[in-house]
């Protein structure tokens, strides 16, 4: 087994005692802070206080507790004392694992790409520079985020590692003895599109890129709200079923979740907004069959190499073909294998909500063409 020089173990407790403190604990109540106005974003607070920032993760899977706190301290700054509970991120971070696509993909928009010291899961992240800066070196590459690689961790000295919390994960494994920040991308488990992408500014701060996130996330506000308001506007009210049968379940977007809420800003007569789930909810064909066989418009998600076609859904699963929408041929696909659908919208839900409304609304006066989604061919 290799064996690491003794400073690396020393590097490692330090950070251990100074940065892994923060999981859990509530924040003290203060009031000389100037507490960030988040327009949207319900599980974030940002709070800047004279030295350093303060950013509190409100649990989503059990809101009265707090999944995180960080305490963000400016590298040119000497730590400032009596801080309150928490672990203590220097910042700008330069050297960052990240574990997502998606973030990689938004640090990459800030400026901020030269931060990325090292990625897991490389064979999902379609950002051409960033497979070219592995190739050359200058990005590791920390293989399956579920079972990292630990010696190129290591070596690489990351100031943090930036990764997606699960409820009842257990933790994070070998990453968590390290003592380096973790960075818990909750950003997901909002139940808005726009809650979701107001993230960004979390992200800009413990990148340096402050300006450029509150000053994109302000043109994706306006761009959403713009498109919003049109849609508000048409006369037409299409309804609508999402997805396809995965084994014995057909996963639906629950009404309360960040696509339920996308159809419903898009003004659609989506078949379970109703519902108050905020993330999917698996279901019998036949449950969705009843409540959404007469569906104007059927939007699918897939991953393959070519894309799909009427003959191939109804190859499939025959029942498909029962659908209103696959009778009068108003299916339109998204093939996330050849498009950066998951990459892109989370935090641009504009662009998704024009290819909705460009959809559901085709007498609006949006020409952008279809970003994601594309009608089905018959073969």
């Amino acid at each position: 087994m290799r064996r690491f020089p003794i400073f690396i173990f020393i590097w490692g407790a330090a950070l251990f005692l100074s940065a892994c403190s923060g999981r859990g604990k509530a924040l003290p109540a203060s009031t000389e802070g100037d507490t960030l106005s988040l327009r949207y974003a319900e599980n974030l607070t940002l709070v800047d206080y004279p030295g350093y920032t303060v950013a509190t993760l409100r649990n989503p899977w059990d809101t009265l507790k707090t999944l995180h706190t960080y305490i963000l301290v400016p590298k040119s700054n000497d730590l400032p004392d009596n801080l309150p509970a928490g672990t203590v991120v220097r910042t700008p971070l330069t050297k960052a694992v990240v574990y997502s696509s998606v973030h990689c993909g938004l640090l990459h928009e800030l400026g901020a790409g030269n931060a990325i010291g090292g990625v897991c899961d490389l064979k999902y992240i379609k950002l051409p520079e960033l497979h070219k800066a592995v190739n050359q070196g200058r990005i590791a590459d920390c293989g399956d985020g579920m079972n990292p690689d630990m010696e190129r961790i290591i070596d690489l000295h990351p100031d943090a590692i930036l990764l997606s919390p699960f409820e009842n994960s257990g933790g994070y494994g070998r990453v968590e003895k390290l003592g380096t920040p973790i960075i818990e991308c909750a950003d997901y488990m909002e139940t808005s599109a726009l809650g979701r992408a107001e993230w960004m500014r979390f992200y800009g701060r413990l990148f340096g890129t402050v300006s450029q996130a509150d000053s994109l996330f302000a043109r994706v506000d306006s761009s959403y709200n713009r498109l919003k308001h049109r849609a508000a506007l048409s006369s037409v009210r299409l309804s609508v079923v999402c997805e396809l049968k995965n084994g014995s379940a057909w996963y639906v977007p629950g009404g309360r979740s960040t696509t339920g809420r996308l159809l419903e800003d898009a003004y659609s007569d989506y078949a379970f907004a109703k519902d108050a789930h905020s993330g999917s909810v698996p279901l019998p064909f036949e449950t969705v069959f009843e409540k959404a066989g007469d569906a104007d418009i059927w939007l699918i998600k897939y991953n393959r190499q070519h894309d799909m076609t009427y003959a191939d859904l109804q190859a499939d699963f025959v029942g498909y073909t029962g659908f209103k929408a696959f009778k009068e041929r108003r299916v339109y696909g998204c093939n996330t294998g050849k498009v950066a659908f998951y990459e892109e919208t989370p935090f641009h839900p504009d662009r998704l909500l024009a290819d909705l409304i460009q959809i559901l609304h085709p007498e609006t006066d949006i020409s952008d063409g279809l970003r994601y989604y594309k009608e089905l061919k018959e073969n």
